[in-house]
């Protein structure tokens, strides 16, 4: 994404869209880097052309993905392996592993940060478990490893380092007697920087090869939740719903919060971008559905997501509800088989219906949202009056509209694009081109009109709302 930010708002142009799927690979999951990268280097030089274009010419690189996920490097900075994907199998059973050398309760409150078997500190034991690469002398998150092949740099951002569930809650370092109670090497780890700090200049053979300047390389804040949250102009009090592969349900706050009542609920505190905190839940999100789609396009049923909208839509009623967060859906062989089977374990009944299948999905979700953000409320103490949804799900109206009826708020979705544009507004506020994070957000109201969905009651839902909490608390006990 090029993007521009200038005093009659935010601008952004896409330039290349790439996909770079994990594959099995030397005993695990893994993602091909060499194709991320190779698809981040093609951009680079399609943006120079679009750039003129616009009357204007690319200043500054900024690099978010994913948390989690890590890479190896040597003395030398050459990657040892492809990093392993967190939907990989082999942290399956190590939070309790681990929990049983640290208590859970100590964990998080050196850490603020919700025990997910995807968390970097358990992949690191799984790895350490299995054998690290032989020579292994740099651990970089995914976003500092493209920093790092584009300008050399060998830190981590910090809204990103926190999701590692190996960052000190109270003063952002590496949480060093965490790392010396479960023998994890914590000579590997790089230096973390804030948000906004520049990396250095895009080394000289990419120049030469993409036929670019020295463009500066600055870190955004390099989780995509971070980079979404900062790039929305939030209603005070308003939670929030970055809405994609994942749904993250949360507040921004000042300051972290945490207590045992946290703890139990297992919510997380990650940093945010200019010294803001996510206070939030991780909700399996539309991956449910998306893992459905991709079953059903094997099979030679295509479901175009618009058209199954329209026609989940015209179903009317509910047709059944399950609990997103159930393990079974992190990632099966079948997401559908999981799905029925669900549906046939709580006494519902399991069709084979796409539509129908999709329409239990999304109003399932919409119901976690809403048990979510009533917890928020019951742990910060305040009153939530609306949500915002940013991200690829803000396109989904029938969602949209699902998760102000489940909740009893008012919802307004956009943008969509609030990773990019989060990522835009710390890199200008970098260059000096905004003073502020509060005045970029105000340029980003100026140009995005979300549109808004009232919440409507009506009996089925107020009955499905009584069926889901059951669901939710047998599956959640």
């Amino acid at each position: 994404m090029l993007g521009r930010v200038s005093a009659s708002g935010v601008l952004l142009q896409e330039v290349h869209r790439f996909q770079y799927p994990p594959r099995q690979a030397a005993g695990h999951l893994r993602w091909d880097f060499s194709a991320l990268l190779e698809g981040i280097c093609y951009a680079i030089q399609r943006a120079q052309p679009v750039a003129s274009s616009l009357d204007g010419r690319v200043e500054s690189i900024g690099v978010d993905s994913w948390g989690v996920d890590y890479g190896l490097l040597d003395e030398d900075g050459e990657l040892l392996e492809d990093p392993v994907c967190y939907r990989d199998e082999r942290t399956a059973g190590l939070v309790d592993d681990v929990c049983g050398r640290v208590p859970r309760e100590e964990i998080f409150s050196r850490t603020g940060i919700q025990l997910l078997s995807l968390n970097t500190l358990y992949q690191l034991v799984a790895h350490v478990r299995e054998g690290l690469p032989p020579g292994a002398a740099h651990l970089l998150l995914m976003p500092d490893l493209c920093h790092h092949a584009l300008c050399g740099a060998r830190v981590t951002e910090r809204t990103n380092a926190s999701t590692t569930q190996l960052l000190c809650v109270d003063d952002g370092r590496w949480d060093a007697h965490l790392f010396e109670r479960l023998g994890l090497p914590l000579h590997i780890m790089p230096d973390v920087v804030p948000a906004g700090t520049a990396l250095g200049t895009l080394l000289p053979r990419h120049q030469t090869e993409l036929s670019v300047g020295a463009l500066r390389i600055i870190a955004p804040a390099t989780h995509d939740t971070g980079s979404a949250v900062a790039g929305v102009p939030l209603t005070p009090g308003w939670a929030y719903i970055s809405s994609g592969t994942w749904s993250l349900v949360g507040v921004e706050r000042d300051a972290p919060l945490v207590n045992s009542i946290v703890a139990r609920a297992n919510f997380t505190n990650e940093a945010g971008a200019c010294g803001t905190v996510r206070f939030l839940k991780n909700v399996m999100g539309l991956w449910i559905l998306e893992a459905c789609r991709r079953e059903w396009e094997a099979a030679g049923v295509r479901q175009d997501l618009s058209t199954l909208v329209e026609r989940v839509d015209a179903v009317g009623g509910v047709a059944g509800l399950v609990f997103p967060d159930h393990p079974r859906f992190f990632n099966p062989p079948s997401m559908t088989t999981e799905l029925r089977n669900h549906l046939t374990e709580t006494k519902q009944a399991a069709p084979d219906d796409p539509v129908l299948l999709a329409k239990v999905i999304l109003d399932s979700l919409a119901f976690r949202y809403a048990s979510v953000i009533s917890t928020i409320e019951a742990l910060t103490g305040h009153h939530i009056p609306g949500i915002h949804i940013v991200g690829g799900g803000a396109l989904n109206w029938y969602l949209n509209q699902a998760t102000a009826d489940a909740t009893g708020r008012s919802v307004l979705a956009g943008p969509v694009e609030a990773t990019a544009t989060g990522n835009l507004l710390v890199q200008a506020i970098a260059c000096g081109e905004v003073p502020s994070l509060a005045d970029a957000r105000r340029l980003v109201e100026q140009t995005v009109r979300p549109r808004r969905f009232t919440p409507r009651l009506t009996a089925d839902w107020v009955a499905a709302a009584r069926r889901y909490q059951d669901i939710e608390g047998q599956c959640a006990a």
